[in-house]
């Protein structure tokens, strides 16, 4: 356990509630516990007590709990003072903290010591903000399992392989005679394609988690009155945006986020793309493409009646070709189709009509598959974009060193695997990566 200074902070949430918690942890808890409390708490035992200031004037009255170091959420001595909700109280309990020699928590900065003292590791610490983030049932599931340790194990495991493989590897450069028949003969191509299965697996897990920790970006584009705000209306299911027969009525963004599958789709109606002398409406067109060059999917919304325009092409040929495109035939309960789900050379289509909703069930169904959505899996991780990133490079490395028949190059990219995995659990992180991640937590945490 690292020796650390004390730190202090209130650990719920801003405004008023029933209880609020304020946290201490560090070196001088004990002694800022004898001067609150005015007693020596017992270990892990809830005692109601009045928390006093320096005059043993009573700030407020609750429930003080102490847990000793190593067995605590940071693997130092902690203090929890369990009082009323109110924010003024809860300040005052905390500058009395600060008084007792305490300091300010940064945010994040009680799960980095968990981290540091090896409560937790990486990924575990980073599923905790996961999990107090997390915006459906599916993604607080997969969020928990990476807390409790499943993903890290997993990736433990591979690493063990690795290990394993690379020792055996690594033998036959000190009899380089046996060479090529050696590494046959253990049945080494077999079990490095194991490895291989087992990264792939992983990653395809650890992507299908990122997408319901983090959703993805859509946004509405269309020439006016084509239906955006309503489609924003539909989706949403309640009245978000004004829609009238007006061109130009929208003319700025409008944000939403909705669920779909426990996916996390993150919407936005933009104003109709057209000529105009109107500067309002022309500011709103400029955020139109700023969003639409920043979103991972547009749903580009044409007149069913009228088809696909010279003015849709060319907001179909403006979009950037790294946007995901799925283009909207609207109004078909005018033109009398019946609603439909194709593939076209500019991407795949939908027709449905807004009005009535028909053929918004295969929108849906459009927005998953293009946002790389399998059917829901009870065993996904939360997983972060550093995560896909590291697992993408020990895929690289390993699916080269398949190719190798030096054992030198074949140990050289299972080394490089190991190193790419052990950054998922922080076993090869720099400070810096450490700093960002923990930045991003709340205070308290």
């Amino acid at each position: 356990m690292r020796n650390a200074d004390t730190v202090v902070a209130i650990a719920t949430a801003p405004g008023r509630a029933g209880i609020g918690v304020v946290r201490v942890s560090g070196s001088k808890v004990r002694e800022i516990s004898v001067a609150i409390v005015r007693r020596a708490l017992r270990p892990r035992r809830a005692t109601l007590c009045d928390f006093v200031d320096a005059r043993a004037n009573v700030l407020d009255r609750g429930i003080a709990v102490f847990y000793p170091a190593p067995n605590s959420y940071t693997g130092e001595d902690v203090l929890e003072l369990q009082g009323h909700g109110g924010l003024a109280v809860l300040q005052l309990v905390m500058r009395r903290c600060l008084e007792l020699g305490a300091r300010p928590a940064q945010p994040g900065e009680f799960t980095q010591r968990a981290f540091l003292n090896d409560k937790l590791d990486l990924a575990q610490a980073e599923s905790v903000a996961d999990l107090i983030e997390a915006s459906s049932e599916a993604a607080a599931r997969s969020a928990l399992r990476s807390l409790t340790g499943e993903f890290s194990g997993r990736v433990h495991e591979l690493t063990r392989s690795l290990v394993d493989l690379r020792m055996l590897i690594e033998a036959t450069l000190d009899f380089p005679e046996e060479g090529i028949d050696f590494l046959a003969r253990a049945n080494v191509p077999q079990k490095l394609q194991a490895i291989r299965d087992g990264v792939a697996s992983l990653l395809e897990r650890a992507a299908q988690g990122r997408l319901l920790r983090e959703g993805i970006s859509v946004v509405i584009i269309g020439r006016p009155n084509v239906g955006k705000s309503s489609l924003m209306n539909r989706l949403a299911q309640q009245e978000l945006a004004i829609v009238t027969d007006v061109p130009g009525t929208t003319r700025d963004t409008l944000r939403h986020e909705i669920l779909m599958e426990g996916v996390p789709i993150h919407l936005v109606d933009t104003a109709g793309l057209r000529e105009t002398a109107d500067v309002v409406e022309s500011l709103g067109i400029e955020r139109t493409w700023h969003e639409a060059r920043g979103a991972a999917i547009a749903l580009v919304l044409v007149d069913a009646g009228e088809g696909i325009t010279d003015a849709d092409r060319q907001i179909l040929s403006t979009l950037p070709e790294s946007t995901n495109k799925i283009i909207i035939f609207n109004k078909i309960d005018i033109t009398g189709d019946q609603p439909a789900r194709a593939d076209s050379a500019q991407g795949p289509t939908v027709r449905l009509s807004v009005r009535t909703g028909a053929g918004l069930d295969l929108l849906q169904a459009a927005i998953l598959d293009a946002a790389g959505w399998r059917p829901a899996d009870e065993n996904l991780f939360s997983a972060r974009e550093r995560h896909l990133q590291a697992l993408r490079e020990a895929a690289v490395a390993l699916e080269m060193a398949a190719l190798e028949d030096s054992p030198e190059l074949i140990a050289e990219g299972l080394r490089i695997a190991q190193q790419a995995l052990g950054r998922i659990t922080g076993e090869f992180s720099a400070d810096d990566l450490l700093g960002e991640i923990f930045s991003r937590f709340c205070i308290g945490k």
